[in-house]
């Protein structure tokens, strides 16, 4: 069972974020936290401003170790953007921000941008997530959903003909399906369409899209016959107002049947294939600046670990969070996931 972090509702960060992001263009759809009283003892002279912006999954991570550096560093400004992993890396690509938030590897495209720019950056694991497709709690017929079913659901062929869930299974209710899902700036979208159909960004078009993990929530949880899918911490806030799917990739070495993601299943590899990891990306010139880089040591200390699981993700390894601060003392850029895709690989074979 995770840890409820007091100072936090992710509800209420989240929506905030989203709220700002769509009224305030000109801002670039930033999010202050407040750099508190300056009265911690502790507290450094450290001055200057850290510019994040991405993924809406990665950003409940982003935005505790914000708000936990800014009470020791209070003369640094940290703001935090939810503009979806594309929209973070078109910002990132551009020189507008410091650090990008990604639930998926950079594509090559991506890549392509930054190096027109003159962009070099640092590709650095943060913590897994388990991709949870979920249901209405009074749905007793989707306990368990193979990814040949997820696939009949969700590919491109499905759209205006697939409408219900009988036509899934046979076993299941002709009831009309209320499908809810991430955008297509989302890098979820990208990595659940990957996983299940084998082609990132290949989808049905005819579901209810939002970069608002809560707009999914909310969704799901008004519809007995609706389904959705979105990063781990989003289920594990809303679990009373919502049943997680169990998943069967038809591989025997993953376990018998269905997988629900836990902790166990996602660190044991046995959630498959939608456990993944989730990514800061760093400016290298950022890092010289000496606020960006006590920023990004920050993260990846092992004191403080805790608020990954305090929001309602998983800690790397040892040995991934070791590997990915030699990254960074060496400067080492670019990304080892050429192609962009993370499914079915291990981080510490790659990294």
């Amino acid at each position: 069972m995770f840890l409820k972090r007091k100072s936090m509702n992710l509800f209420r960060y989240v929506s905030l974020a989203i709220l700002v992001a769509s009224v305030s263009a000109c801002a670039g759809g930033e999010q202050t936290t407040s750099p508190g009283n300056g009265t911690d003892s502790s507290a450094t002279n450290l001055e200057g401003k850290v510019a994040i912006d991405g993924s809406s999954t990665v950003f409940p991570i982003t935005e505790a170790m914000a708000e936990e550096f800014q009470k020791a560093n209070p003369k640094v400004r940290v703001t935090v953007g939810v503009s979806g992993t594309g929209g973070g890396f078109k910002k990132f690509c551009a020189g507008e921000t410091d650090i990008s938030n990604a639930s998926r590897p950079i594509k090559d495209t991506e890549a392509e941008a930054c190096a027109s720019a003159n962009i070099e950056y640092i590709e650095l694991p943060v913590a897994f997530d388990a991709v949870s497709v979920v249901v209405h709690p009074e749905n007793t017929w989707a306990e368990c959903m193979t990814v040949d079913e997820l696939k009949t659901m969700w590919e491109p062929e499905a759209q205006g003909k697939i409408t219900t869930w009988k036509q899934v299974n046979s076993a299941f209710p002709d009831e009309e399906i209320a499908l809810y899902g991430p955008g297509t700036d989302s890098g979820t979208f990208d990595y659940f369409t990957d996983a299940v159909k084998g082609e990132e960004g290949k989808s049905r078009g005819d579901f209810t899209a939002s970069e608002d993990d809560n707009t999914l929530v909310q969704g799901v949880e008004g519809n007995k016959f609706a389904i959705g899918y979105f990063g781990y911490a989003y289920y594990e806030e809303n679990k009373d107002k919502l049943k997680a799917v169990g998943i069967d990739d038809g591989d025997p070495s993953n376990g018998e049947g269905c997988v629900k993601p836990s902790s166990e299943t996602v660190l044991d590899s046995t959630y498959q294939p939608l456990a993944r990891p989730i990514f800061v990306y760093v400016r290298k010139e950022a890092l010289e600046r000496p606020e960006v880089k006590a920023f990004v040591d920050f993260y990846l200390a092992e004191e403080n670990r805790q608020y990954v699981e305090e929001v309602g993700y998983f800690p790397l390894t040892e040995e991934i969070y070791s590997k990915a601060q030699t990254r960074i003392a060496d400067g080492k850029t670019g990304s080892v996931f050429p192609g962009g895709s993370t499914v079915g690989v291990k981080l510490d074979e790659v990294l």
